[in-house]
């Protein structure tokens, strides 16, 4: 099959993860022949979506890692004598310690299968004009077409292009549910009319789903089996800022058509052992049962202030260099107040965060209020690994051609210029480029020798009952949950529910990451302990069974290498090397590396 591809592309990009879709579908645009490959069966990397048995699969992958793989070197009978081969990594090495639990009842859950599992698919190696043509064919398919579906049932062809199977699949997805979703581009409105209209649209939906408060249905383990199309599990939880850099990529690329949102509709805090709301707007400040009058004044007064700091440099320039936690002091806010502002709105660490830092996260919360909700953040319907998705598609539409579960063994560099002139996949064909974009989980050992990794904890958790029980039982909350000892991080954690597309109904989905320090399962199962229960038998009134039950949990380890100097890797000029997903709740990491205009000034042009 690789004998159909051609020989000669301007740009080759190694992994489909965010940074590397963005920067394919830049140069897509801007008229480059793209060949976009990944030695993985599923479109995003790690920051891919999965069904559940997709994740199951994913697991047991990581699980079963040999330490030691021979990996074929045929390719150094096709080097040249004045060239010189770098080997690449086929095998996913940036996840660690994956361990998982069911809590739920096993009864009967032999012999059960995921309802709607698709059948293989054809393996397909298409350019976007071959998409067009079979595009009313695909369209046909409706919902089963759509990659994120394969990509979570993990049956995906080895070689597809994603604009072939870019038609209204989440459309279909969203009716099975009852869910109206609206688009990021109709979301996206300058008017502050339009934005209040989503708001509204978005309360009316919430509305419409509210059920008779109870008690949770008893939900087992072969009715998650069954239902594991609705799961759409990220393994990179991430939020999108409203006005941040990828939103702003989003509509300027028009990348936005492509994908649906909804509103994260609460900010929690947890304090004194009890999760609570934590008010955002003026409207919700003024609204609060938890604070006194007085209190509100002060919040209300403190915000505006920092509003607009840097035009008031004198009432902090003297707690310029101090802890922001220390400055908040000196400003006489009452303890809740500081907890609020602290991890819940600058969301900033209490240790090592200085006022300045401190100040500046807090503009931006404040700054992205209001524009598309009550909240400042926006998350993707089916999970973040619809992001990577988009752009692919983008750069499908554009002449894009794209091949999964294919290898690359090596890159080849002219030893004269010290430039890369090709690389060599599996099936032993070479292919040129003029550019080379490479994920840096491609990297061999040898060429990361002197490169020091942080790492991230991670868990995911589907749980019987939200953190925090609402009139609507549709609620996308935040909460960051400070350390409890010196040195430990603060613990993100985010609540996604049905009518987001990421899990059945009747379920939540629980996001939790924090910097590691030890394994993820010693990092976060302390902060499990204090706001979930595994007891599904705790009786009734204790104040265990207040809490919301896990049914299934997840942990791992994932690499961080968004810290890392890119040439530190010592790769050839024309070769650009991108991270994986970084700890921060943003994704401007990811976008930012597409700001590279020395080696490649083509991608400015998205």
């Amino acid at each position: 099959m690789a004998d159909n591809l051609p020989s000669e592309f301007d740009v080759v990009v190694i992994g489909t993860g965010l940074p590397e879709s963005i920067i394919a579908a830049a140069c897509s645009r801007s008229g480059q022949r793209v060949l976009h490959v990944d030695s993985r069966s599923y479109y995003g990397g790690n920051w891919a979506s999965f069904s559940f048995s997709g994740l199951l699969s994913w697991i047991k992958e990581n699980q079963e890692k040999a330490d030691s793989c021979e990996e074929s070197e045929t390719w150094k009978d096709l080097i040249l004598e004045d060239e010189e081969g770098i080997p690449l990594n086929n095998k996913d090495k940036t996840i660690q310690h994956v361990e998982d639990f069911c809590y739920a009842s096993q009864d009967s859950a032999e012999d059960v299968e995921e309802a709607g599992a698709l059948q293989n698919l054809s393996a397909l190696v298409t350019s976007a004009s071959e998409a067009e043509e079979e595009g009313s064919a695909i369209s046909e398919a409706g919902c089963e077409s759509c990659p994120s579906e394969d990509q979570s049932s993990g049956t995906k062809g080895e070689e597809m292009s994603p604009d072939s199977v870019a038609g209204s699949d989440q459309e279909c997805a969203a009716a099975q549910n009852g869910i109206q979703a609206t688009s990021l581009g109709e979301k996206l409105g300058d008017s502050p009319t339009s934005d209040q209209s989503v708001l509204e649209m978005g309360n009316q939906e919430s509305a419409s789903l509210v059920e008779a408060a109870g008690e949770p249905k008893k939900i087992t383990y072969a009715q998650i089996v069954k239902e594991g199309r609705r799961f759409n599990i990220d393994l990179i939880s991430k939020l999108l800022y409203s006005r941040g850099l990828l939103i702003d990529l989003l509509i300027k690329s028009n990348v936005s058509r492509y994908a649906e949102f909804k509103n994260v509709t609460r900010i929690l805090a947890f304090r004194d052992g009890k999760v609570e709301q934590v008010p955002c707007s003026r409207a919700d400040v003024f609204n609060s049962k938890q604070l006194t009058m007085v209190e509100k004044r002060m919040l209300m007064r403190f915000l505006t202030f920092c509003l607009e700091y840097e035009q008031h440099a004198d009432e902090y320039q003297a707690h310029r260099d101090c802890k922001f936690s220390d400055y908040l002091k000196t400003q006489k806010l009452t303890p809740i107040l500081q907890h609020f502002i602290l991890h819940s709105i600058a969301m900033v660490s209490e240790a090592d965060c200085c006022t300045t830092d401190g100040l500046k996260a807090t503009q931006r919360f404040l700054h992205c209020l209001g524009r598309y909700g009550n909240t400042p953040f926006l998350f993707p319907l089916y999970g973040q690994g619809e992001i990577p998705q988009c752009f692919c598609r983008m750069c499908a539409v554009f002449g894009g051609i794209y091949c999964l579960r294919h290898a690359i063994q090596c890159i080849v560099v002219d030893k004269e210029t010290r430039r890369c002139k090709a690389i060599i996949d599996h099936f032993g064909q070479r292919i040129s480029a003029n550019y080379f974009v490479v994920e840096d989980s491609y990297l061999s050992e040898k060429m990361c020798a002197n490169v020091c990794y942080r790492q991230i904890s991670r868990a995911v958790l589907i749980t019987d009952q939200s953190m925090l029980k609402a009139s609507s039982d549709q609620q996308i909350s935040i909460l960051t949950v400070p350390p409890t000892e010196l040195g430990q991080p603060a613990v993100c954690i985010v609540e996604l529910c049905s009518s987001a597309m990421t899990c059945m109904k009747n379920t939540y989905l629980v996001h939790l990451t924090c910097s590691s320090i030890r394994t993820a399962k010693e990092d976060l199962e302390p902060v499990v302990g204090q706001l979930f229960s595994v007891d599904m038998e705790t009786e009734s009134g204790s104040a265990e069974a207040q809490k919301p039950r896990i049914l299934w949990a997840v942990y791992f380890n994932m690499r961080d290498s968004s810290g890392v100097d890119r040439a530190s890797y010592n790769y050839p000029a024309n070769v650009y090397v991108c991270s994986g997903p970084d700890g921060a709740l943003g994704n401007d990491c990811a976008v930012k590396q597409n700001n590279f205009p020395r080696k490649m000034p083509i991608t400015r042009q998205i």
